[in-house]
């Protein structure tokens, strides 16, 4: 190999390597850029899921502490499926359902 060869390859290399340099740079800017707004669009998700949360809790606890006389079965009646459904993978709760439905309609005297 001449020197004429050794020192174009020489310079080859060199410049391939600043080249790539720049680009490391580049994608390196880039990548950060990218973490920053997924980091932005992350924060705003969740502060959105907080606000939600914290309203939807506010409205359950108005609810729950709402007192109307002979809305007790009402509030027990929202918290159950009245629809039945045929599922293997739930308990059978019919007689539970039909219980409640029963008390419901004509309260327990005392």
């Amino acid at each position: 190999m001449s020197i004429v060869q050794m020192d174009l390859q020489m310079h080859m290399l060199l410049s391939h390597k600043y080249r790539g340099r720049g680009e490391e740079k580049r994608m390196e800017r880039y990548g950060k850029k990218e973490l920053d707004d997924w980091y932005k669009h992350h924060s705003e998700q969740l502060d959105k899921t907080k606000d939600n949360n914290r309203a939807a809790e506010a409205a359950f606890t108005k609810e729950r502490d709402e007192t109307q006389p002979g809305g007790e079965w009402e509030k027990i009646c929202r918290f159950c499926e009245f629809n039945p459904k045929n599922s293997k993978t739930t308990k059978d709760v019919s007689r539970m359902r039909s219980i409640l439905l029963q008390l419901k309609q004509t309260p327990l005297v005392r």
